[in-house]
């Protein structure tokens, strides 16, 4: 009974997790979808001049500055009005951030359970298990070694953050069109597929 009231529970917090995505992807708060947008670009542009640790670096060093500046512009206020605010962080330093033994579990098992099925599904591929999808692998390889000859894997990735958030609108605002050549595109493929077999 525990194992099935856990599973409801992270089905819960999947779905939760899944439909504040969609809402991103899909635009439906410009300000949030703006600003997670924006600092997925900022950081990848980032990551293309600078080394990881050279943007972690400047990014702790961004957020310090701006939180001592605050916490003595908010010490400053307080000198002058004679106030005792107290400090200005104080709901944050309260705030319990720590891990419960059950989530790092819940989230361990879940961790193995994803590692688990891609050993098993690489030793599979890897060991010829199943001929056509052993080939179909050495295909996508042999695909994917051009298209890193073409591209890094930071230019893949901004490649697909920007996709990510741009074609699922577009798709929506002209879903008739894309529909109609997506419908002719798949009876040529179909049509070619039927003459070469």
């Amino acid at each position: 009974m525990q194992a099935t009231a856990d599973s409801t529970k992270m089905d819960c917090v999947w779905s939760n997790w899944k439909s504040q995505a969609i809402d991103l992807l899909y635009w439906r708060d410009i300000k949030q979808t703006g600003i997670v947008f924006g600092s997925f670009l900022l950081l990848l542009f980032s990551l293309t001049q600078f080394s990881v640790v050279s943007v972690v670096a400047y990014l702790a060093l961004a957020a310090l500055s701006a939180t001592i500046s605050f916490r003595i512009y908010k010490s400053v206020l307080q000198a002058v009005q004679k106030t005792d605010e107290g400090h200005p962080f104080k709901t944050y330093l309260e705030l319990e951030i720590t891990l419960s033994q059950e989530q790092i579990q819940k989230y361990t098992d879940c961790l193995q359970f994803y590692v688990n099925n891609t050993l098993k599904e690489l030793r599979r591929l890897f060991l010829v298990q199943d001929l056509v999808d052993s080939l179909k692998f050495a295909v996508l390889m042999w695909l994917l070694t051009y298209v890193g000859a073409l591209f890094n894997g930071l230019t893949l990735l901004l490649m697909a953050v920007v996709s990510m958030f741009t074609l699922p609108v577009v798709y929506v605002k002209h879903q008739a069109q894309i529909d109609q050549y997506l419908g002719l595109v798949r009876t040529h493929i179909n049509t070619v597929v039927a003459k070469l077999s």
